[in-house]
């Protein structure tokens, strides 16, 4: 084998890590595939600079990655979900102007993020990809989001980190330990996030589906959080409250025929919501990412125009072309 097709092979064997990093420090599907091409486009022009005996090809590589997202970051907004900016909606509220793209964290599938095969690194990956970790670590700057995920999510030592980053090692220790505390007070508590493998979650989830294609009030309002929130980005509108929330589905002609199809989604089950089209096929529709706190149904996130993204998720471009999936965990 040649040292180009080596070169190709190798990099392309990173793809997926660089996507998760990426994301992870990013927040969104458009610019984490831009930094991704950028950094192995870089990593292919360069090859002839990697030096085997001074460092691992994935620390390398990661360096690259590191520097094309921090450029990318010194002029971006901080990317929230909904529930970061401000107060709920008034029931009955008009969802106002949509605000721009670049405010909102983007929904991701677990296949493009998650390289890892052992069930234990599967279940750490998972929990580093969920919407609210994503959200949380928005609030840090840069170098200390890139410093926190290249040490405790991606297990880079303290010396790769400081060569990536072109800093010493004392710089790095300290930027980890700024980052753990500004974290500590932004993220999600570990015994709230939901649990894509347990069996009580995926009946509480079936019982969702089941609930929200019947526009059944009372079962919505049953496996909902009595301070349950949901949100439709771009729009900054919010609801709060199950009974609030079930009504509105219940009554809201929108609703009326869709139907809800499981897929992964940041390290979680979500879903692609079908609507019925002038055909009566069951077309896509958008994006939704449910979170589960205490055994019931905290927050749902309707991503609203992302109909064209649901192949990136397994899913298909209309029901009638595949069999409705059966298993919440496929």
């Amino acid at each position: 084998m040649q040292a180009g097709e080596l070169a190709i092979e190798d990099l392309a064997a990173l793809r997926v890590p660089l996507t998760g990093y990426c994301y992870r420090l990013l927040g969104s599907a458009a610019d984490t595939d831009d930094a991704v091409q950028e950094t192995l486009i870089r990593a292919s022009a360069r090859w002839d600079q990697y030096d085997p005996s001074r460092g691992r090809l994935s620390t390398w590589v990661h360096g690259i990655a590191t520097n094309v997202c921090i450029d990318m970051l010194r002029s971006a907004k901080r990317r929230a979900l909904v529930v970061d900016l401000g107060q709920a909606t008034a029931p009955g509220a008009d969802l106002g102007a949509p605000l721009p793209p670049d405010v909102w964290l983007e929904p991701m599938p677990d296949s493009r993020l998650i390289a890892a095969r052992d069930p234990g690194e599967v279940v750490l990956e998972r929990e580093s990809i969920r919407l609210a970790f994503i959200a949380a670590l928005q609030y840090l700057a840069p170098r200390q989001r890139a410093v926190l995920v290249l040490r405790d999510v991606l297990a880079f030592t303290a010396q790769e980190t400081a060569e990536m980053l072109s800093t010493t090692v004392p710089a790095v220790n300290s930027a980890l330990q700024r980052a753990r505390a500004s974290l500590e007070a932004q993220r999600p508590d570990p015994s709230e996030i939901g649990d894509p493998e347990n069996v009580q979650q995926e009946e509480l989830l079936r019982r969702y589906v089941a609930a929200f294609e019947a526009h059944d009030v009372a079962g919505l309002t049953a496996i909902l959080r009595d301070d349950a929130l949901t949100s439709m980005p771009p729009f900054a509108w919010r609801l709060a409250g199950a009974a609030t929330i079930a009504q509105l589905v219940a009554a809201s002609d929108s609703c009326a025929g869709a139907r809800l199809v499981p897929c992964r989604m940041n390290g979680a089950v979500g879903f692609g919501q079908y609507r019925p089209g002038d055909d009566n096929v069951l077309r896509p529709f958008a994006l939704v990412a449910v979170q589960v706190c205490g055994g019931r149904i905290a927050h749902i996130v309707t991503f609203l125009g992302t109909q064209h993204r649901f192949a990136e998720f397994g899913l298909p471009e209309s029901i009638e072309e595949r069999a409705r999936v059966s298993s919440l965990t496929d």
